[in-house]
This record gives structure tokens, C-alpha cells and sequence, in this order.
């Protein structure tokens, strides 16, 4: 399901209307973001009081839309900038956990090339 896929996960940084539901972050993501509402790609959207989370995803028969909303803590979000920041599935881990992403240091990715 959501945490198999190879796609990249795109954050908006920037506060979102949270009234939007999937068709206007549809539109959204193609008009303002330029991108591909349905490449598969995951499209993460913050509100303005940083404790309500929005996923948008295309998984090739329709759009999920996920949300989350916390009712004693904030998410720990990047500055806000209008730019989208790529992100990886462990920081997208860490940041639905409460933690703040930028400050965590990531393993690096091996692949293998010996087997025994």
C-alpha cells in the first residue's frame, strides 16, 4: 500500500486552506505546483497551525486522501517556503512521529552487491 511505493513524496512547506479536499489539491498541485496529480508521487500539505497533516496520492485506480490531525502537539515542519522540499519515506516517518526530519541524520543507502 502507501509505504511500498518508489515514488517520490513531495512537502509543501507553505500553510494550505485545509477546506480543500482531493479535487482542489488536484488542481492545486497541477496549477501552482506544476506537477503530476497522478504520477504516483506522494503531495504532502501542512495547515497554518502546524497540527493537521494532508496526504494526496494516485495509486493508478484513484486518489487517496489521508489526514491527520493531532489534538495536543504541533507537527515539526522546515521554514515555510512556497517551494516543495523532496523528502524521504524515513522522513515522512519521523515527521508523522512528532520529530523534527531536518535535524536527523539518515543512514546511508547501501546496495549490495555481494551475497553470501
Amino acid at each position: 500500500m502507501l509505504w511500498t511505493f518508489q515514488q517520490k513524496i513531495w512537502l509543501y512547506r507553505h500553510p494550505i486552506d485545509f477546506r480543500r479536499q482531493i479535487d482542489g489539491l488536484v488542481m492545486f498541485i497541477s496549477a501552482e505546483l506544476k506537477s503530476d496529480p497522478t504520477s504516483g508521487e506522494l503531495f504532502i500539505f501542512r495547515n497554518r497551525q502546524a497540527n493537521k497533516i494532508k496526504l494526496l496520492w494516485w495509486d493508478e485506480t484513484g486518489f487517496w486522501l489521508m489526514y491527520k490531525r493531532l489534538e495536543k502537539n504541533r507537527f515539526i515542519f522546515p521554514a515555510i517556503d512556497d517551494e516543495s522540499l523532496e523528502m524521504t519515506r524515513e522522513q515522512l516517518q519521523l515527521l508523522l512521529s512528532g520529530i523534527d526530519f531536518s535535524k536527523q541524520k539518515l543512514f546511508q543507502k547501501v546496495t549490495a552487491k555481494k551475497f553470501y
